[in-house]
């Protein structure tokens, strides 16, 4: 049985049975994760952009796990620099992997890599195994790609952040839910910190009440299945 585990903020691991893949593993320095990154093992990390709350400890565990970092073609190349063994892709592209199939999606944001001589465009990612899709949609705000997105996948599992300030907040994110029209949603990219402070069970409480998608609201630290 795959499982999902939540490390805080906007990262995650999924556990497909046969390969483990991370998502924006920022965990030292992140006040909700409750392990440190060295006890964290992984095949592949998903990369939206490379914000330090995204990029994290991304190189130190792809370094020490010879994990493959999955992420656009100018963040790929940061990757390159630090001997980080990497795939590019860009926005639109798909690729399959031992691991599962990726295809990059339209993030609207930032994407620097904070201190480096670099432009980085944020991204998405729909990630397909073991007939699931989840979709990881990044620091996004808002956006019209949703409907597109909902219409052409039948999304299992929405990663949806709803902290507000940097990222779409809880309105917002219910009308991504509308238009993603995923089964099940699990809020994101909240609580980290005070000014991203939102109520998930309120967020829960009016996506059920209004639309099909059911909506987990994982702890830090928890896992659950998928």
């Amino acid at each position: 049985m795959a499982s999902l585990t939540y490390y805080g903020h906007s990262a995650f691991g999924i556990d497909t049975g046969s390969h483990k893949v991370l998502i924006d593993p920022f965990i030292s320095g992140n006040p909700q994760a409750t392990l440190s990154a060295d006890q964290i093992n992984c095949d592949a990390i998903l990369l939206t952009h490379g914000h330090g709350d995204h990029l994290g400890d991304t190189v130190a565990i792809a370094r020490r796990c010879g994990a493959l970092v999955v992420t656009t073609y100018e963040l790929a190349g940061f990757m390159d620099s630090q001997d980080v063994k990497n795939h590019p892709m860009h926005i639109g592209g798909f690729h399959r992997f031992d691991f599962g199939a990726v295809k990059l999606t339209p993030a609207f944001h930032g994407g620097a890599v904070e201190g480096a001589d670099i432009a980085c465009a944020p991204c998405g990612f729909l990630f397909f195994f073991n007939n699931t899709c989840l979709f990881h949609p990044g620091d996004t705000s808002l956006t019209v790609e949703f409907e597109l997105i909902g219409r052409m996948n039948r999304i299992d599992i929405a990663l949806l952040p709803i902290g507000d300030n940097f990222t779409m907040g809880p309105e917002d994110a219910f009308e991504a839910v509308r238009m993603l029209k995923p089964k099940k949603v699990v809020p994101m990219h909240y609580n980290t910190w005070e000014l991203i402070a939102q109520d998930p069970q309120s967020f829960k409480s009016r996506v059920e009440s209004e639309t099909d998608a059911k909506v987990q609201v994982v702890e830090p630290g928890a896992t659950v299945e998928i």
